[in-house]
């Protein structure tokens, strides 16, 4: 079942008005509280590292021997010293067994525009036979995977409590093969046969760590399986890795000990494991990709990420097309992260502001939840687990309450904007549904409105359980371009 958002609604949750009375009017509410905005994925304002970029920026474009070089077409997997730079940085913070090198790192314009080059260069939309997606799923990721090809392609993965389902997966892939093997599905259609990339038969992405929306974390032996499994059916794994360095303990303030990576990715076990992503007998270009960006550490406006992988994988990703052309994405900007990184400022900047910050925005909604939803009948996922980091929080709801009804009238009543689950099913399959759960942002609002949109949560629930109507009016979640699809931005 497909959740739509009315498009004017989704405007005023992007732009907000500048005060709170135009911000009511433009809602449709007839509250009067102030409005609270638990949906947007976004950074803080307050977070963002304006002075760093500024004097970064500074110091780039007065020195002449760089300043022509962010300025020109760049190479086409990035300038060499940011790729450099990012290396020895991801070998600080997850301390794989070898150290990363550079011809591992292709620098791309965000983890967004990365997925789809992804697709475009190592996928076929009909060799590939299935798009797979632990869910519930990052639902702004869809469209990419739609426009490489892929509607109607889309399959759902459920998740316990340790992360990804491994044996519905190979269950579900070995269905996938023998309607391969029936159809004569035996090489791809579409793209040409070259030695810099490959067609996978099958691709699955996932959030591995603090995921976006169920903010759960993949096991260890979750991802050693999972690796293991795309080796035998010829996946890729394509993992957004782009909320690991905002970890912190549950219990305790010792954020000290979070300074490096309390899992390994998935792509250092694809390197490590069994002879390793590039052993003798394997082509090369390996079963895993991490997809990183600095948008939830610089700010998304940077337009900055990269991708590891195999050094065959990087360079392949490189000589897409579009890069070929075009040279690197975000020359410019991507030197002045170069600066920031190799003068420790950046790192700084995560472990002394965003690490502490999150922390506390996190505890302060997870006390709130405690107070006013878990005795209501709210759960949690991962209640014991002892590190927790990213953006969001996911709930499930008490009975059969259902996650529109909450989230429509906590929009009318409570001038309160809250994610209905529903939005995070893969469309088309109903494998895994979502539509009595909630995702709760802490990222974007401060500590005071998190804590008070969580108690408007609690007394809306309060309301529903009882049976009392107190909209005014009945809010229909509808496109008002009469489709079924809401035309939404990178809000989530």
């Amino acid at each position: 079942m497909s959740i739509t958002l009315p498009l004017r609604l989704i405007r005023n949750l992007l732009w907000p008005a500048q005060n709170t009375r135009q911000a009511t009017t433009n809602n449709m509410t007839s509250s009067e509280k102030e409005q609270i905005n638990l949906l947007r994925g976004w950074p803080s304002r307050a977070l963002l590292p304006l002075p760093l970029i500024r004097a970064a920026a500074a110091t780039v474009l007065s020195d002449p021997t760089i300043a022509y070089d962010g300025l020109l077409y760049g190479p086409d997997e990035g300038y060499l010293p940011c790729r450099e730079a990012v290396a020895a940085w991801l070998t600080t913070f997850y301390r794989p067994t070898h150290r990363i090198p550079a011809d591992r790192i292709c620098i791309s314009g965000g983890a967004s525009q990365n997925l789809g080059n992804i697709l475009n260069v190592f996928t076929d939309p009909e060799y590939t036979r299935r798009v797979w997606f632990v869910t519930p799923a990052y639902m702004l990721a869809f469209r990419i995977f739609e426009d490489a090809g892929f509607a109607g392609k889309m399959r759902a993965v459920p998740e316990d409590e340790e992360g990804i389902d491994v044996e519905y997966l190979r269950r579900e892939v070995r269905r996938s093969e023998e309607v391969a093997r029936r159809e004569g599905n035996v090489k791809p259609r579409f793209k040409p046969e070259r030695k810099r990339a490959k067609v996978f038969k099958h691709v699955l992405y996932c959030v591995p760590s603090f995921s976006n929306p169920s903010s759960r974390t993949m096991s260890l032996t979750r991802r050693r399986e999972l690796v293991r499994l795309a080796r035998e059916f010829d996946m890729l794994v394509m993992c957004d890795d782009v909320y690991d360095m905002l970890q912190w303990p549950v219990d305790g303030e010792d954020l000290a000990a979070m300074e490096t990576a309390h899992l390994p990715r998935l792509v250092d076990i694809d390197r490590e494991i069994d002879g390793g992503a590039e052993r003798e007998d394997a082509d090369g270009f390996g079963n895993a990709v991490s997809n990183g960006t600095f948008s939830k550490i610089a700010g998304p406006g940077m337009r900055v990420g990269w991708a590891e992988g195999t050094a065959k994988f990087a360079y392949g990703l490189g000589q897409a097309g579009v890069q070929r052309s075009g040279g690197a994405p975000s020359q410019l900007t991507s030197i002045y992260l170069t600066h920031l990184l190799n003068t420790g400022q950046l790192q700084n900047h995560i472990h002394t502001v965003l690490r502490p910050a999150y922390a506390t925005r996190f505890k302060a909604m997870l006390t709130a939840i405690e107070t006013h939803l878990l005795p209501l009948g709210f759960a949690l996922p991962q209640p014991d687990r002892d590190v927790a980091g990213g953006y969001f929080l996911w709930l499930g709801l008490p009975g059969d309450m259902q996650a529109t009804d909450l989230t429509t009238r906590c929009q009318k009543e409570e001038n309160l904007i809250v994610a209905p689950g529903g939005l995070f099913q893969i469309p088309g399959d109903d494998a895994v549904l979502c539509a009595q759960n909630v995702r709760l942002c802490f990222a974007w609002e401060d500590e005071e409105k998190l804590v008070e949109g969580v108690r408007r949560i609690g007394e809306v629930a309060t309301r529903l359980s009882k049976g009392e109507e107190r909209a005014s009016e009945e809010y229909v979640l509808v496109n008002e371009n009469g489709g079924d699809e809401p035309e939404m931005q990178s809000y989530m």
